[in-house]
């Protein structure tokens, strides 16, 4: 490990680049000066390997006028610039890894990736950006992993992610969306991970998830989501993970869950839902299907009508009880007789009266 600057272009190591970012902080702190020399503490550090370099550039340090020609890996942090030049990454053809996390970036060029065509993780995270030139990503087909979480987005164009081909995982979370384009991920065929959560989304258009085949992972917790359409997973039949709490949704599809065989967890909590409709749960965590929930489910926080209308689901949480995330917060807001009462101890009386016995829950 040693500090790197224009001005000095070779440094010793071995550590293999793709360690942890947090290992490489730790290091930081603990190593000792190499010979007694004191690293300047307004340069970057490097690690090399025999696959290229990994360059690090955390506070004290300044953005770097110049980085190794075999640089494969670079994070320039906690910087605080609201501006790179347009050229930044010329001459480091071969970057895989590019993380601008926690800076004021308000805009990039549109050219500013053409340099690095291998690129295949760029993390924008803690930024201060309202939008994307449109040309970004024109050379970015190995680009597989893109994180704009919690910039000052409040609305997209399809023409900002061309170029996109092998887009694996998406995340627009903590933004300020309010709508999606269509045709958004009309072309992102590979990707398995969305986080659109803590947006503003009222609602989603029913062709939004038609261009993806492999979805496993859909994050919309924290939006203003009132509804889920039936048509709306129905391309989506490898969906693993699906999180939709802190919305305000107050119906759900009878065929919202049709096909979703492969389902592991399912969050609905914190929502306005006081019923579901007879069918809603056919397809999902049932005793002997492809899967059967195994990472569980959350419906707590949501002022559930306990009376016949919720047999279906009576009968579903009985079966998948083991499953169930928050049992104890999941509780019934009408009718008087078993208001505050949980959700499952009414399904256990439904589903055997004996047990309502024991319980003492009216059935």
């Amino acid at each position: 490990m040693s500090s790197w600057s224009p001005e000095q272009s070779q440094s010793p190591g071995g550590l293999d680049p793709h360690l942890s970012r947090t290992l490489f902080l730790l290091l930081l702190i603990v190593a000792p000066s190499a010979q007694g020399v004191i690293p300047n503490p307004e340069a970057c550090q490097v690690f090399q390997s025999d696959n290229g370099s990994s360059v690090n550039c955390y506070p004290p340090a300044k953005v770097p006028l110049q980085l190794p020609a075999d640089t494969i890996f670079l994070s320039v942090e906690f910087l605080n610039v609201t501006q790179l030049p347009p050229h930044f990454l010329q001459g480091v053809s071969n970057l895989q890894e590019l993380h601008l996390s926690s800076n004021g970036l308000e805009s990039l060029a549109d050219k500013f990736l053409l340099p690095v065509p291998q690129l295949k993780v760029l993390d924008l995270t803690r930024n201060a950006l309202s939008r994307l030139p449109a040309g970004l990503f024109q050379v970015s087909a190995a680009l597989h992993t893109l994180v704009l979480k919690e910039n000052q987005l409040q609305s997209l164009e399809a023409s900002w992610l061309l170029g996109l081909k092998a887009l694996g995982h998406l995340d627009l979370s903590g933004n300020r969306l309010r709508t999606l384009p269509p045709g958004l991920l009309s072309n992102f065929t590979d990707l398995r991970i969305l986080d659109l959560g803590n947006n503003q989304l009222e609602t989603l258009s029913p062709d939004l998830l038609r261009g993806p085949l492999k979805l496993e992972r859909l994050h919309l917790e924290g939006n203003r989501l009132r509804a889920l359409e039936k048509g709306l997973l129905a391309p989506q039949p490898n969906l693993r993970h699906f999180f939709l709490s802190d919305n305000q949704l107050a119906a759900v599809a009878a065929g919202a869950f049709q096909g979703l065989k492969q389902l592991d967890m399912l969050d609905l909590s914190n929502n306005s839902l006081t019923s579901v409709p007879k069918g809603l749960w056919a397809s999902v965590g049932q005793p002997g299907a492809a899967r059967d929930m195994k990472d569980g489910f959350d419906i707590s926080g949501n002022p559930w009508v306990c009376d016949q209308n919720l047999d279906d689901l009576y009968q579903w949480l009985v079966a998948n009880k083991d499953k169930m995330f928050s049992s104890n917060a999941t509780h019934c807001a009408e009718p008087m007789a078993v208001k505050g009462h949980t959700l499952l101890a009414v399904a256990m009386s439904r589903a055997k009266p004996e047990a309502g016995a024991e319980t003492g829950v009216a059935a």
